[in-house]
């Protein structure tokens, strides 16, 4: 089947064509709608879910990819496939990466009549649409949205900027840290760290919250450097690995994504610096190219997630590359799906005031076992997985058809990398 996807830029809609790591257990496929639920009356509903996130500039080819991927999830998980029977259809905005684009786009969604929103790439674009969301249904009771965050990780926004028409579905930064610290302390050979990130608030904390893990679990473990650089602006990193290679670092920490990830590693093969480097986004297009193309390395990732799922999960991995040929690596998507179906079950109503009260506290199978969406602070509990880039052997998934994969070296369980909330969650007087 043939399906297009829609660009919507601020001032104007244009159409295109067309239409997150991964875990190792088998998912449970959703359970069909009981007889006589409410479900039954809302098979055939369709509900539509804008997407807004970077379809042009820098890092255009990651929400692309991740726009394909929403919109592949929900056409895969649409009717008979969850349990409330309705159809999803996820709609592209592009935000341009900007927190002020992100407010012209969810303008523009609202005037088309759209209820669901999802945003993950810049948690200042984030931000912007969590306040806009929580202003917006302050002042139109009965015409509320509901926020899926796929991908933006600022603690900030299920601790003291908590909201609840905002519900995260990726571990957030500090959550990551925790796992990872968790792991580089039972490494001996990782004596000395280069933290380098992007100047926002997401490698501000990537440095924040490694810092504090690492003095807490290995204090021996020095910082020999640090650097903060320009969100999407850098094009040339030979400075920085300069800087890196200069301080005797034995490892690299790195929040960085997208293009500022994939020109970073390109800078280290130049230098022949071969050191560990422990990453959030290692998998996100472009990078594992660019990883490949020097050779043997050791990189990890932490992710609730990796590269060679298996059962529900892996099928979807293969039909997603035949259809695309390229790689599906958000299965936030996947999750985000899978509880909106559930969430919209429970509540007989595609309603987001009655689906944000449902999806509190909700529980659903995944493809590593239970999550749940914690009612406290609307962020989703799940397992983590720290993984290590290596050449795949028969039977593993060839990440961008490079020949390489990430694979798998470590599952925690949720409880390892859940982190406190300081949420004091305001809920409308009806819930």
């Amino acid at each position: 089947m043939k399906f297009a996807f829609r660009l919507v830029a601020a001032a104007s809609v244009l159409a295109l064509a067309g239409p997150l790591f991964a875990l190792q257990a088998t998912p449970a496929k959703p359970a069909p709608a009981k007889a006589g639920a409410p479900a039954g009356a809302l098979a055939g509903q369709t509900v539509r879910i804008a997407f807004m996130d970077p379809l042009s500039g820098p890092f255009a080819n990651v929400g692309q990819n991740q726009l394909k991927s929403w919109q592949f999830a929900a056409e895969r998980m649409s009717g008979a496939k969850n349990p409330a029977g309705v159809k999803f259809e996820v709609v592209g905005f592009d935000n341009k990466g900007s927190p002020q684009e992100s407010l012209n786009t969810l303008k523009a969604a609202i005037d088309q009549g759209f209820r669901y929103v999802t945003q993950g790439n810049g948690s200042g674009a984030g931000l912007a649409i969590l306040d806009a969301v929580s202003k917006h249904n302050e002042r139109n009771p009965g015409k509320e949205l509901i926020y899926l965050n796929y991908a933006a990780v600022d603690p900030a926004m299920t601790n003291e900027k908590c909201d609840y028409w905002h519900f995260r579905l990726d571990a957030d930064t500090s959550m990551k840290m925790e796992a990872l610290t968790a792991f580089i302390k039972d490494q001996p050979k990782v004596k000395s760290v280069y933290i380098i990130g992007q100047n926002y608030s997401h490698g501000q904390q990537v440095a924040k919250y490694f810092k504090e893990g690492i003095a807490r679990k290995r204090p021996d473990i020095k910082i020999a450097g640090e650097d903060l650089h320009p969100i999407g602006q850098v094009k040339d990193f030979a400075p920085y690995v300069a800087k890196i290679k200069q301080s005797g670092a034995d490892t690299i920490v790195t929040g960085n994504w997208g293009q500022d990830l994939t020109l970073l590693v390109k800078a280290l093969n130049d230098a022949g610096l071969k050191i560990p480097m422990y990453t959030y986004y290692a998998g996100v297009t472009g990078t594992p190219t660019a990883l490949a193309a020097g050779g043997d390395s050791e990189v990890y990732v932490v992710a609730y997630g990796h590269a060679n799922h298996t059962g529900e999960l892996g099928a979807m991995g293969a039909e997603f590359f035949k259809k695309f040929d390229d790689d599906y690596y958000t299965f936030a998507t996947y999750n985000g799906i899978s509880l909106l179906g559930a969430a919209i079950a429970k509540a007989g109503s595609t309603e987001p005031s009655k689906v944000a009260k449902a999806m509190e506290g909700l529980q659903v199978k995944s493809f590593a076992g239970d999550v749940t969406m914690r009612a406290s602070d609307h962020q989703l509990q799940q397992t983590m997985y720290i993984t290590k880039w290596q050449k795949a052997k028969k039977g593993e998934y060839s990440v961008e058809k490079t020949g390489y994969t990430f694979v798998p070296i470590k599952q925690m369980d949720p409880y390892v990398s859940s982190t406190p909330t300081s949420c004091q969650m305001k809920r409308p007087s009806a819930s």
